[in-house]
C-alpha cells in the first residue's frame, strides 16, 4: 500500500514522502491517526499544493529572520551582578533574562531561540548566538559587570547615642 505522509513518522520517512507500507499498518496505524492519507492522484495533488504553500510560508519566515537578524545584529547587552571573589556571580545570567532584556529594547525574541548551553556564571563578555530560523544566527555581545556596592558611612544618629552615654 503506498500513503503519503502528513507528519513525520520515525524510521518511515518526512511530511510529504509518499512511502510503501504494509497493508495493516497503512489501514490500522497510519490512516485512523491521521499520519497520513492513501496515495491517489488527487491526494499527490493536495499534497504538492501544501509543500508549495509551506515553502512560500519558510521563505516569508526566513525573509522575516534576517530583516530582524539586520536589526539584532549590532546589539550589545549589559547586566550589573553581585559577585563573589574570583568573580563568579551571585546567581547566574539566563536565556530569560537576555530576552527581558532583548524585550525591553524592544526586540521580541523567545527565550527559547537563544542559544546557551549553560547560563552565565561569571563577569565579562560573552557572544550569545541567537537563532532566528533554521539558516539564520546572529550573535549578539552580552556584557557582565561586578555591582559595586559603595560603602556607606556610619549613620550620624549613632556617634550622638555614644555621647550621651
Amino acid at each position: 500500500m503506498e500513503v503519503i505522509l502528513k507528519e513525520d513518522v520515525a524510521k518511515l520517512g518526512s511530511r510529504g514522502d509518499v512511502v510503501k507500507v504494509a497493508e495493516g499498518y497503512g489501514r490500522n496505524y497510519l490512516l485512523p491517526k491521521k499520519l497520513a492519507i492513501e496515495a491517489t492522484a488527487a491526494n499527490r495533488a493536495v499534497i504538492d499544493q501544501m509543500k508549495a504553500a509551506a515553502a512560500r510560508r519558510l521563505a516569508r519566515e526566513k525573509g522575516d529572520a534576517e530583516t530582524l537578524a539586520q536589526q539584532l545584529a549590532g546589539a550589545e547587552l549589559s547586566f550589573t551582578r553581585k559577585s563573589g571573589e574570583r568573580d563568579q556571580l551571585f546567581g547566574s545570567v539566563t536565556a530569560a533574562d537576555i530576552a527581558h532584556e532583548l524585550e525591553s529594547k524592544g526586540f521580541h525574541i523567545d527565550r527559547r531561540k537563544i542559544q546557551l548551553n549553560e547560563p552565565l556564571k561569571s563577569i565579562g563578555d560573552f557572544n550569545v548566538a541567537i537563532k532566528l530560523h533554521r539558516d539564520v544566527v546572529v550573535p549578539i555581545k552580552v556584557t557582565i559587570k561586578k555591582d559595586v556596592v559603595a560603602e556607606s558611612a556610619p549613620p550620624a544618629d549613632t556617634e550622638k547615642a555614644g555621647a550621651e552615654a
